[in-house]
């Protein structure tokens, strides 16, 4: 009996972490939906925006250049912005995180660490760098205006040479089976170089305002929009690793509560058999 017991009170766990599994997987699942949508039509804005730069500031003097566009410090050292979930249960994406923000810290020991998401937070106490500020990545769409303290800060230590450049580690979506955890630099502005060669008309336009108005205020978003893909890229593949993470995790549960009914049923038949062998046997010595 004691057996019988002990596999329905584990039938019983089983089936509560599949339902558990379940509706966190239905979570993610509504949440992927709008990460997606977000995520997806800000890339054709962001990359308009980088053509746009390129064509403004090709045609910017060196002498007004904006700050964004060269390094101003000699320190050597940089300011690292590190994005990861502030929740767990997203399968493998927050070991590759951590495993890629350890081998950049130890390859980069002088790095200053702008750190947001819980999940890091609680690892930069294991570093010997620099952290100057903490941020919640939090549970629900990141909104564009999370992106101004950061900016504030970015500006404060590389606008004053404290920092020689900027850069980002965030969590790339791929797919829903892939999401890649990558290092990029944010400032100084290393914009590409756009394919298309431009028209004379394109290349004859005249700006207003000027491009020294211009450029300022254009570089400054051009910042601020990448650091929001960033943040969305990076809510997009917490999103996509914790529902597949939590589909896997659900069928693990249902193969398991399976394997317990056979079990348990198997325990059942072979008690009852024992006890009708035992009537028989007690009723055959009865008679004998």
């Amino acid at each position: 009996m004691a057996t019988l017991i002990s596999l329905k009170r584990r039938i019983k766990a089983a089936q509560n972490v599949s339902k558990t599994t379940r509706a966190m997987q239905m979570i993610s699942a509504s949440r992927l939906k709008k990460a997606q949508e977000a995520a997806l039509s800000s890339r054709p804005y962001v990359e308009k925006l980088t053509e746009l730069a390129q064509k403004v500031t090709e045609k910017t003097p060196d002498s007004v250049k904006h700050p964004y566009m060269k390094s101003v410090g000699v320190s050597g050292k940089t300011l690292l912005i590190a994005i990861s979930p502030d929740k767990g249960l997203c399968g493998g994406l927050l070991t590759n995180l951590l495993r890629e923000f350890f081998s950049y810290t130890k390859d980069h020991a002088d790095s200053s660490l702008v750190v947001i998401g819980k999940k890091l937070e609680n690892q930069v106490v294991k570093l010997p760098n620099e952290t100057l500020a903490s941020f919640h990545f939090g549970t629900t769409l990141p909104a564009f205006d999370t992106v101004y303290p950061m900016i504030k800060l970015i500006d404060e230590y590389y606008l004053s040479g404290k920092v020689d450049s900027v850069k980002v580690l965030y969590t790339d979506f791929n797919s829903f089976f892939s999401q890649t955890p990558k290092v990029k630099q944010l400032l100084p502005i290393t914009l590409p170089e756009v394919e298309e060669k431009i028209s004379e008309s394109q290349d004859s336009m005249i700006y207003e305002p000027s491009l020294s108005e211009m450029v300022p205020p254009l570089l400054k978003h051009y910042a601020e929009m990448n650091l929001y893909q960033f943040l969305l890229e990076s809510y997009l593949s917490e999103q996509a690793a914790r529902m597949i993470a939590m589909q896997n995790a659900t069928n693990n549960a249902r193969d398991i509560i399976e394997a317990l009914k056979l079990e348990y049923n198997k325990t059942r038949q072979a008690k009852i058999t024992g006890e009708l062998l035992d009537i028989i046997g007690g009723r055959g010595a009865a008679h004998a």
